[in-house]
């Protein structure tokens, strides 16, 4: 009974945390899939959303307030970054795109640094976090809140590309770009619409996530890179195929510091990435993909 559960424990904070790569790893996808670059400040959208929450509640605003803000700031902040650094650098080749989304993501580092200093902070919880207990195994509030949200979020993700016009017309841009642009759609503002939408689920990422692991100028950078490894792992031009890497990032996560320890758990999903490069570069469930604009 013990065995089961401490197993039906660590699935709960792997499914909550696989929640928050879930959410960041959709960025990842949505802008590859559209503007074909590889965007690895996407994690830094999770630490601004975060931040600047924190900042806003801070200041006696209410925290629905302060998030809604801080989601629509960080919005704006990626439509910035894709007009002034990927638009203009469209043409240029996959490294140097790489390159500056890298370049972007330390900018953003240090800039958080002068703000915030490196102290880390937190959020308080959405509400009363008093645990939940289920077969003996705890399970928070805000660990329901951050699946939930992240559920309704991707949900809402997937009517808007498969049911609104706008949504329709980046899908348009994935599937036939130059069939897309003959019917007057413009792949360069669906970029700028990618970007937008990814940094702000980014920064839903990152705001749930602070009551439970708290923020701080660093978190983007392993949020980031644990998301793309879960990207690459489902294929970068499936969505579900990245949920679905996602909640297996968290959960084989969660089993390797619950089972054996904290220290091997990143070593273990990089070593699940680089099994996966080796035998099935593609992703396990890619299938084709649009080029960037």
């Amino acid at each position: 009974m013990e065995l089961l559960t401490q197993i039906l424990q660590l699935i709960l904070s792997g499914l909550t945390i696989g929640s928050i790569y879930a959410l960041i790893a959709i960025g990842f996808v949505i802008t590859y899939n559209i503007t074909g670059v590889l965007n690895f400040a996407q994690g830094e959208f999770a630490m601004l959303g975060a931040m600047l929450a924190i900042t806003f509640v801070s200041m006696d605003m209410p925290m629905p307030v302060g998030i809604i803000l801080s989601i629509l700031i960080v919005v704006l902040i990626g439509g910035i970054f894709e007009r002034t650094a990927i638009y203009p650098a469209r043409n240029s080749s996959l490294p140097t795109l790489i390159i500056i989304t890298i370049g972007v993501a330390i900018a953003m580092r240090g800039l958080a640094i002068l703000l915030w200093g490196t102290q880390p902070k937190s959020l308080a919880p959405f509400t009363q976090n008093d645990p939940i207990n289920i077969m003996n195994a705890v399970l928070l509030p805000q660990s329901m809140w951050a699946i939930g949200i992240s559920v309704i979020s991707l949900i809402a993700m997937f009517y808007f590309f498969n049911k609104t016009i706008v949504g329709k017309a980046v899908t348009a841009c994935v599937v036939n770009r130059s069939a897309a642009r003959l019917m007057g759609i413009k792949p360069e503002w669906m970029s700028f619409l990618s970007i937008s939408v990814s940094a702000g689920l980014g920064a839903v990422a990152g705001i749930i996530i602070a009551p439970i692991s708290g923020a701080s100028y660093e978190m983007g950078l392993m949020l980031g890179v644990k998301a793309f490894v879960a990207a690459v792992i489902g294929g970068l031009t499936n969505a579900p195929a990245a949920i679905i890497g996602a909640f297996l990032i968290g959960i084989l996560e969660s089993f390797t510091e619950g089972l054996w320890t904290s220290g091997y758990k990143d070593a273990v999903i990089f070593a699940l990435l680089l099994l996966v490069l080796f035998f099935k570069p593609s992703g396990l469930f890619a299938k084709a993909s649009g080029k960037r604009v």
